[in-house]
């Protein structure tokens, strides 16, 4: 392929998720000409992510929470959508993409291919249609047409993992008229953003609302009892439930680029400030991206974090439209979506040198502060979330 090919080839963007879709839509309000294909592995439906961990309560359809199809979302952008396709490999030297036999040539490349839920354990082929994951639209879906075929009836529900997504979902659920039971091998809830007194309060206020938790504890086998699942604990309790949610956590789906050759690691896929991968003309963006050695949970940017991936989404736009442009994280806090206990993070960049813990009951400020006391983040629990703003000003940002 000559040069002049590459200079009239789109810019593609692998992925319509929240990363996807933002950058189409900040490309399109700059150029309005620009020649952009979408690539998507499922529908192409596009909806807020964040949105499906409170939908149960809202009794909201999938349906209900898709703002347009991909017929609408390409006529909005004036884009090309590609659903239900599949990226075998990435030719960086070529700028070329293998789908199937297809060789598509691309101008600029952006991967935003997301995360993969990660499952610790096998799940029997008996079992799939009460075992579950969500992690998309696709997933939500799933999951409400099998409690929608029973409607008005409580299903006991047992959610493995009490991280961002086992909380807020173990709330929504509740909220739902669920039967809720979050089991973990953590001592308290959110570990990764809350200090132990303050995950014993989110705990409580669940054990409270009826939410029963199984803290310190681990599922070592999924039986098919002919009526549901029964999950055996480590310590040889037995659990019965109608269906059971796997939120262990995610990973980036950086397979495509590892292949390509790309700079990778267990975080995402390596950008610089500029969300440019390793390869010329490669870049990447949102939860399988890792921007400048920034971890996870924070450098993850995942969909729950909207405030840092919009400024992604900003940076590579301007970036890609000829004004290469550094991106900058603010001290954004995490707001968590469990009604029971309200609860505010900012998780410190590095381990604090001791948590400043005031407060009392529910209603807890916990400062994350370094030897000389400076504050590197906080957690916020009750009432105590109406500091979100006084904190966050005072705290360094997460990527000056």
């Amino acid at each position: 392929m000559s040069q002049s090919d590459h200079s009239t080839a789109p810019l593609t963007i692998v992925g319509t998720g929240m990363a996807g879709v933002g950058l189409a839509r900040a490309i399109r309000g700059r150029d309005g000409e620009r020649p952009i294909t979408l690539i998507s592995a499922d529908s192409g439906d596009e909806y807020t992510k964040p949105l499906l961990s409170s939908a149960f309560a809202k009794r909201q359809t999938a349906q209900s929470l898709v703002m347009r199809d991909a017929v609408g979302l390409a006529a909005t952008l004036r884009a090309r959508v590609r659903t239900h396709t599949t990226v075998d490999a990435i030719d960086t030297a070529r700028r070329r993409l293998r789908i199937g036999a297809e060789l598509l040539p691309y101008g600029q490349l952006v991967l935003a291919t997301g995360a993969a839920p990660w499952q610790p354990f096998e799940v029997a082929s008996s079992l799939r249609h009460r075992v579950f994951q969500i992690n998309d639209l696709d997933g939500y879906r799933r999951l409400r047409g099998v409690l929608d075929r029973h409607p008005g009836r409580q299903a006991r529900i047992a959610i493995i993992g009490a991280g961002l997504v086992g909380c807020e979902f173990a709330n929504d659920l509740h909220a739902g008229g669920h039967r809720v039971a979050l089991i973990a091998p953590e001592a308290t809830p959110l570990p990764r953003l809350l200090p132990p007194p303050l995950g014993r309060a989110l705990g409580e206020a669940f054990a409270e609302a009826g939410i029963r938790g199984y803290f310190e504890r681990q599922v070592s086998a999924l039986h098919d009892d002919g009526e549901g699942v029964t999950l055996v604990l480590d310590d040889g309790e037995a659990l019965a439930a109608d269906l059971v949610l796997v939120a262990t956590g995610l990973r980036p789906r950086t397979a495509l680029a590892e292949v390509a050759g790309l700079a990778v690691s267990p975080a995402g896929i390596l950008t610089d400030r500029r969300l440019a991968t390793s390869a010329p003309n490669v870049f990447a963006l949102g939860d399988v991206a890792c921007v400048d050695g920034l971890d996870a949970p924070v450098g993850g940017l995942s969909a729950m974090y909207v405030q840092p991936l919009q400024a992604a989404v900003k940076a590579l736009a301007a970036t890609l439209a000829g004004i290469p442009t550094e991106v900058s994280y603010g001290a954004w806090p995490v707001v968590v979506k469990t009604p029971l206990l309200p609860v505010v993070a900012l998780p410190p960049r590095e381990p604090p040198h001791r948590w400043r813990i005031e407060g009392e009951a529910s209603d807890f400020s916990a400062l994350a502060e370094d030897e000389s006391g400076r504050l590197l983040g906080f957690a916020l629990t009750g009432r105590c979330v109406r500091r979100k703003v006084e904190l966050a000003r005072a705290a360094p940002p997460l990527l000056g």
